[in-house]
C-alpha cells in the first residue's frame, strides 16, 4: 500500500433497487465482481481500504476487508457512507488525515482518480475535493477530510441534510474534471455507473471491445 494519508471507503451501503435488489457490486463482469473489480483499481491509490456495507457482513467475507454499516440509521444515502468512513478512520487509521470515497457500482474509475483529487485540494487549500466529467459532478467519488466528522455527524443527526451538495457548499470543495473520451476496454466515461441490468451489458460490452 502507498503511503498516501488516505483510507479508501467503499460505498455499498445502498439498496439497489435499479437493479432489482440485493448487491449490486457483487454482480458479475467480465469474470469478476464488480467490487473485486472496484478493490484491484481502488487499492494502489490509498493506505487502506474499508467497505461500507449494510446487513450480514458474512457475505463479503471472501475479500478479507473490515465492513463497516451506517453509523446513520434508515438508508440515509452517501453521506452517511462518507460520515461511516470518517468516524472509521478516524478510530482505526490514525495517520490517514482524508478518507477517499468510491462508489461500488463504477468500476470504470482513473487510476489516478486519489492523486489528482488529493493534489487539487492542496493546491486550492480544500477540505474536500470531488470528481467531475462531462459537466456533471461525481460527489460519490470524493476526498473529505476526517476532521470534518463531527460537523457531519451534527449535519445529518441534528438537521437531517441528506443531500450531499447541501452539506459541502459549507466547505471549501475543489472539482476535478476527467476526461471523457474513447478507450479500449472501458466505457468513454470513467464514472460509468451499472445502476441497471442494461448498464451491466453496456459495462459488459466495453470491456469486450
Amino acid at each position: 500500500m502507498p503511503d498516501t494519508g488516505v483510507c479508501g471507503v467503499l460505498l455499498a451501503g445502498g439498496q439497489s433497487r435499479r437493479m432489482g435488489g440485493g448487491d449490486k457490486c457483487l454482480r458479475t463482469l467480465g469474470g469478476r465482481t464488480i467490487l473485486q473489480r472496484v478493490i484491484d483499481r481502488a487499492a494502489p491509490q490509498v493506505d487502506g481500504l474499508v467497505l461500507n456495507a449494510n446487513g450480514d457482513p458474512a457475505r463479503f467475507a471472501g475479500y478479507d476487508l473490515p465492513v463497516a454499516p451506517d453509523v446513520v440509521e434508515g438508508f440515509a444515502g452517501p453521506l452517511a457512507g462518507v460520515l461511516t468512513g470518517m468516524e472509521w478512520a478516524a478510530a482505526n487509521a490514525p495517520d490517514c488525515d482524508w478518507v477517499a470515497t468510491f462508489a461500488c457500482d463504477a468500476p470504470f474509475f482513473p487510476p489516478d482518480l486519489v492523486a489528482r483529487l488529493h493534489a487539487a485540494a492542496r493546491a486550492e487549500d480544500a477540505e474536500l475535493a470531488c470528481a467531475a466529467s462531462d459537466g456533471r459532478s461525481h460527489p460519490v467519488f470524493g476526498l473529505w477530510r476526517v476532521d470534518l466528522c463531527d460537523d457531519l455527524r451534527r449535519a445529518m443527526v441534528e438537521e437531517e441534510i441528506r443531500k450531499v451538495d447541501v452539506w459541502t457548499a459549507r466547505h471549501r470543495l475543489s472539482t476535478v474534471e476527467f476526461p471523457v473520451a474513447a478507450t479500449a476496454g472501458a466505457p468513454a466515461d470513467p464514472f460509468f455507473n451499472t445502476n441497471r441490468p442494461e448498464d451491466l451489458e453496456t459495462a459488459e460490452q466495453a470491456l469486450a471491445s
